[in-house]
């Protein structure tokens, strides 16, 4: 019979950007025989869980908890809030919250994650303190700027940031324009790595490429030969993190040491 990559072994569940197409083809891409993927679509600002007055909990975006209450219905395995941005706007202890969040409305069985602590587990898991830190060009000075300080609350020194910078036709528009302009449905990789070989900096220990919307788990193993340090993605860390979740063996060649298992 053919392959009608059913999830005989696990099912994962992904919180995604409402008009983003690059997660779900990298999940596909990387994913091992026997995980599928299945996206709910979120269209709130970040962070998508807000914090509550006090910062004592966060409540549910209305997209998240449909999503929850589908992903419920489909027995995912791990349930992923997959958007880098929620983390940096979130900032320190966000992500506990909103998995907490998650889990009171998953069933028990499903383990709630977010992309912010699946990119920390996984740059410990390499050892790596002081990444090099790459963002989509879209995103602007503030949530890079927010970004920087996430990593610095828990302890990674990001010796430099750099976005992006997209092809000609672009780069005309601002950041914050890019977007609603369809830069982010445009995207190749080729720019994207010479500006991260030429970038990034000598005391970097690692790459970091934030923004589960960024094009580029197709470079991971090429951005590691020519730079001789580990690479990590979003949505890499979140797959790693998910088959970790899982009991599923990890390594998958093609996609960067982390995954090499």
């Amino acid at each position: 019979m053919a392959a009608d990559n059913w999830g005989d072994r696990a099912r994962i569940g992904l919180f995604v950007v409402g008009r983003e197409v690059v997660p779900e083809a990298e999940w596909w891409a990387m994913r091992p025989d026997g995980v599928s993927v299945h996206a709910a679509r979120v269209t709130a600002a970040a962070p998508w869980a807000p914090w509550n007055a006090d910062r004592s909990a966060a409540t549910l975006v209305l997209d998240l908890a449909r999503g929850c209450r589908d992903f419920a219905a489909m027995a995912v395995d791990v349930a992923v809030l997959a958007h880098s941005s929620s983390s940096f706007a979130g900032g320190p202890g966000w992500d506990e919250a909103a998995v907490a969040a998650l889990a009171a409305e998953l069933p028990a069985a499903t383990t709630a994650t977010t992309n912010g602590l699946d990119i920390r587990l996984a740059l410990a898991a390499l050892g790596a303190k002081r990444p090099f830190l790459v963002m989509p060009a879209w995103m602007g000075d503030g949530i890079i700027t927010a970004a920087i300080g996430y990593y610095a609350a828990f302890g990674l020194a990001v010796p430099k940031a750099w976005r992006y910078r997209p092809s000609l036709q672009w780069q005309a528009i601002p950041p914050d324009g890019l977007y609603a302009a369809g830069m982010a449905t445009d995207q190749e990789t080729d720019g994207l790595f010479a500006q991260t070989v030429a970038e990034c900096p000598p005391e970097a220990d690692s790459i970091l490429l934030a923004g589960t919307g960024l094009r580029c788990v197709a470079i991971i193993a090429a951005l590691e030969r020519a730079l001789g340090r580990p690479v990590v993605t979003a949505n890499q860390a979140s797959l790693w993190r998910a088959l970790q979740v899982t009991g599923l063996e990890v390594r998958r060649d093609g996609y960067g040491i982390l995954l090499r298992g």
